[in-house]
């Protein structure tokens, strides 16, 4: 796979992403948060399962008990994200919650410099702000009063930072995608279910009422969606991944607006073409300084 090709697939990633952020919202009028991720989680875990059981007859990489426990650690770090995330949809917008979670293009390649020593690519760095000010652009300009559910999402930003980083550290060296994406679903599922069942109320009726919803988080934005970033994540940098999966808000708001009817204003517009651009400069400009070195 190339890296372009890997691109394509976060890029389809964030689109489910968009659309998960709609079923997460209306989710909340029927359904508690921990029991919707449980739910979503453990639908995902056994659509997954069969194909980290074959990948496992079939790869040659054997998991040790430090893979596993790294695993582990980025499914912890997933359903902190989660949680953050899917709380926060309580008492703040999807135009909001999509471009708060968003924040993390800009945290991830300073992670990454800090804690990992890389370098990216120079174009990394204007390209992810422009991203995050298209992002910015797209709540309107500004964002309302920060609510509590505000400051979870920021929260949520982080954690989804560090499990960007540790995914694409892990899976590159270890081809193992099946199993990792498997296990932090595994281990998510069982977080949310032990918090539900402790802390939330759970009916039949709201399970139904809220099937579709569940399915979509538990099929596309999880099942699929994860995998695919997992998979990609291989082929690109953290850094780049990051900036792909940011356009997450900007599917987010265009649902948003098109299901929820929330308003996307001109100006949302153009943060939808920066982001367009900021994504195309990633692509492009590093391509461009190959070729001019093979020229030379």
């Amino acid at each position: 796979m190339t890296r372009i090709q890997a691109n394509l697939l976060l890029l389809l990633a964030a689109a489910i992403w968009g659309g998960g952020f709609v079923a997460q919202s209306t989710a909340m009028d029927h359904l508690e948060a921990n029991w919707f991720n449980a739910l979503r989680f453990g639908i995902a875990t056994l659509v997954l399962l069969p194909f980290a059981v074959l990948e496992s007859r079939r790869s040659r990489d054997r998991l040790s008990v430090g893979d596993v426990r790294m695993f582990v650690i980025i499914g912890i770090l997933l359903f902190a994200a989660q949680t953050a995330q899917q709380f926060g949809l309580k008492t703040t917008t999807v135009t909001n919650a999509s471009f708060l979670t968003g924040l993390y293009v800009v945290i991830v390649p300073v992670m990454a410099v800090v804690f990992l020593r890389h370098r990216p690519h120079w174009i990394i760095w204007p390209a992810a702000l422009a991203a995050l000010l298209g992002i910015l652009l797209l709540s309107g300009g500004s964002l309302s009063a920060l609510s509590t559910g505000d400051g979870l999402t920021i929260l949520c930003a982080g954690f989804f930072a560090v499990q960007i980083l540790l995914t694409g550290r892990i899976i590159q060296t270890l081809s193992r995608p099946y199993a990792l994406a498997t296990i932090q679903f595994a281990v998510t599922a069982l977080l949310c279910t032990l918090a539900a069942i402790g802390l939330e109320p759970i009916s039949l009726a709201s399970i139904e009422n809220s099937m579709t919803q569940i399915l979509y988080g538990g099929l596309l934005s999880s099942g699929l969606a994860f995998s695919l970033q997992i998979i990609a994540q291989r082929y690109t940098s953290s850094s780049q991944a990051a900036i792909f999966m940011s356009s997450e808000a900007l599917f987010g708001a265009l649902l948003g607006a098109i299901i929820l009817h929330e308003s996307l204003t001109p100006i949302g517009y153009l943060g939808c073409a920066l982001m367009f651009l900021a994504m195309l400069a990633v692509e492009i400009v590093p391509e461009w300084g190959k070729q001019r070195a093979i020229r030379q």
